[in-house]
């Protein structure tokens, strides 16, 4: 089966629910579960937040900490997760935010770095990710492990 067919069954199955924040992969995860028929039971919402006006306005992500730690960080992708799951009062917030490429990338945070947060009742994890390829590739790998952290989790 399928990673998003599984996480959709096990969030139909358990009753979850799920809202998503996404910047670098533009929605790739939520076209992924919205593919799924019955998807509407789990998924609650999901923005795209590329720009950091919209993590700073909709995601209510602190001028300061982006000023400080950048829209790729932990920090963003933590408090974005955190924001769009007490924003739509779901069991799970699942964040994205990364560097696709091929531009855009720096030496302290180069093209492939990525990082996806999620939250739930017990807590915030953030994984950081390095990955390798073309933006299509990057942000295919972003959505997979996004999939594959939630399934640990469900």
């Amino acid at each position: 089966m399928f990673l998003d067919r599984k996480v959709a069954e096990i969030l139909i199955d358990t009753k979850k629910t799920l809202s998503l924040a996404e910047s670098c992969t533009g929605g790739l995860v939520t076209n992924l579960l919205t593919n799924i028929s019955g998807s509407s039971a789990f998924l609650k919402c999901s923005i795209i937040a590329y720009s950091n006006e919209a993590k700073i306005k909709i995601l209510k992500v602190p001028v300061k900490i982006i000023k400080k730690h950048g829209a790729v960080s932990e920090e963003t992708a933590t408090i974005m997760a955190q924001n769009v799951r007490n924003l739509f009062k779901t069991d799970f917030g699942l964040a994205i935010t990364g560097i696709a490429g091929p531009t855009g990338g720096t030496k302290t945070k180069p093209v492939g770095l990525t990082f996806i947060a999620l939250s739930m009742d017990y807590g915030t994890l953030c994984l950081k990710c390095k990955f390798k390829g073309s933006r299509l590739e990057i942000k295919k790998q972003a959505a997979k492990q996004a999939l594959v952290l939630l399934k640990e989790f469900l």
